[in-house]
Parts: C-alpha cells; structure tokens; sequence
C-alpha cells in the first residue's frame, strides 16, 4: 500500500478529507483540477453550489489548504439510481470500499448491458449485490473485459469517482496483466507487438490489424510451454486497451489463443483462453496502492514451466 495515506471518508452523501502535509499550500481549485483532474463542467457546478466547506465554512476555490484541514464536498455522491436493472446472480467481489469495486467476471457474461434487453451482466449483477446491502451508488465500468474474456474489473460507485479513475485509465495509470495460452512456440522469450488495430469491414464484430486503425501495443512475455501439446503460456500487458486487442495481434503473429476461433485458434477449450488475472490502481482518492489477483472460476488451462502437463 501507498506510503501516505490520505484520510477520506464517506457520509451520507457527503466527503470528507482530512488535508494531508503534500497539499499543504495548494489552492483547492488544483486539488480538484490537477490532482483530482476533474471535469471543468465539475467544478463550476461544485463552485456554483457552494459544495465545498473548508474546516465548516464556504470558501471560494482560491483559498489555499493547510495540512490538517477538515474539508467537506457536499452531496457529490447524489446518485440514487444504480443505472441498471439488478440481476441476483451472485458475484465475486475481489475488493470493494465506500468509493469503487472490483469484481472477477466469468467467461460468457458481458461486462455491461448494451441493450435494455442486457439484463444479467457483471454490472447488473453488481447493482443486486450493492442493492440486498442498500447502498445506493450509481455502478459505472472503468474498463471492458470481451463476453468470453474472466477476470479483474474495476467500477466506480460514483460519476464523481468514475471521473477521477477514467482520466487515470487514459493516462495508462491502471495496470492490466492477463494470462492467455495460445498456439506454437514463440521465438522471442519475450515482446511488443506494436500494431495499429481497426474493425474488419468483411465481419460485423472481428477486428484486424490496419494501417488506419487504432494505435495499439501489447507486450508478453512466456512463462510456460507444452512439448506435447505445443502451447505456450504467456502473460500480457496493455499499453492500449483497443477491442480484441490481445487475440489480434498475437493472432497476428501465428499465435492465436487456444479456443478463439474467431482469430484462428483451435476449440480446445469452451472460449478463448484468456484471463484479467491481475489489476493495479491507485486509489483515487486515499491515494492507496491496490493490487488485485483474480483466481480462475473455470477449468482455465494452465501449463507448467517449461514442460508439458
């Protein structure tokens, strides 16, 4: 966990946070706009309604913070509506407080309704669980997982904290590290595959590498491989997180995951092979490192080092 932890809490609909040294000296327009990174519609509307209290008074945002500061923002979690239907499957929550969640999704449930006819995904199975605890929160994905992909995703419980955390993702600050098995030896140990991905204008959903696509790097590493069956095990990082990244390009490479047919690979297992097994974040607020592993929920394949099961 981080070395300074700042004290925040929830109440009611109300934050509270206690100023550490590192403000000491700031304005609160930079704590919202530089350190928070906050949307400018925010903040006017957070100034326009006074929703801020330095140590229980109002205060114009050019007043400077001083470490041990009381600060309250009032009703910035006004969300009384979950934004979808709850569906009461049971979920696995890998880490949760007042502000976020990340939950391990499995393989065959979209991450997040698309249509209103989406009624059992991970989002919807997040607001059942948030509504038997009846804690209302307004559950918002960060990132996406494909239907067949499992593991680690992170929501917010608020646009306030969704905010926050969707300007860290486009600043790459949260960290995905994935397990896959794919076909074939690969040359390299390790790797970047650093190709432009853009959709395949002869299939309604497949996407494929394109000179006009989108930028899109992935980097693996193998750490396991199967004489007998020749698959290797290797994790992957994403400095992009495009569409079907991970399947195009090492599909690309002649190494298509072990059950994605859609890329090429063989149907020896019930999907493509790949799983979010690990997510790192900085919590937007505490300012806490958080690191997650999401255990497998199905008979995911795993090899050994070097050899063959």
């Amino acid at each position: 966990m981080g070395d300074h932890m700042i004290k925040v809490e929830k109440l009611d609909n109300h934050l509270h946070v206690v100023v550490p040294a590192e403000w000491d000296g700031i304005f609160i327009d930079d704590l919202l706009k530089n350190k928070w990174q906050l949307a400018k519609k925010r903040i006017h509307q957070m100034r326009m309604d006074k929703m801020v209290k330095q140590n229980g008074l109002s205060v114009p945002f050019a007043n400077k913070l001083r470490a041990g500061d009381q600060l309250i923002f009032e009703n910035i979690f006004f969300e009384a509506d979950y934004g979808n239907k709850p569906s009461p499957q049971s979920v696995q929550i890998l880490f949760e407080d007042d502000f976020l969640l990340i939950a391990n999704k499995p393989a065959q449930l979209a991450t997040h309704p698309n249509t209103s006819a989406d009624t059992d995904t991970l989002a919807n199975r997040i607001v059942h669980y948030l509504a038997v605890k009846n804690e209302p929160a307004k559950v918002q994905h960060i990132h996406r997982l494909d239907k067949d992909t499992s593991g680690a995703v992170l929501f917010a419980k608020s646009s306030f904290i969704g905010g926050i955390l969707d300007k860290q993702l486009e600043k790459r600050k949260i960290k995905r590290t994935y397990m896959a098995i794919v076909h074939g030896k690969l040359q390299k140990k390790k790797g970047t595959i650093n190709a432009p991905i853009g959709r395949d204008r002869h299939h309604p959903t497949r996407r494929r590498i394109s000179n006009t696509g989108q930028p899109a790097v992935t980097h693996y590493e193998v750490i396991g491989f199967d004489t007998v069956k020749n698959l290797s095990q290797i994790i992957c990082r994403l400095d992009t997180g495009r569409t079907h990244q991970i399947r195009v390009h090492l599909s690309s490479i002649g190494h298509p995951l072990v059950g994605d047919v859609l890329y090429g690979g063989k149907p020896l297992f019930y999907r493509q092979a790949l799983h979010a097994k690990y997510l790192s974040v900085i919590h937007p607020l505490t300012m806490e490192k958080i690191d997650i592993e999401a255990p497998y929920l199905d008979d995911f394949p795993e090899l050994t080092r070097g050899g063959g099961k």
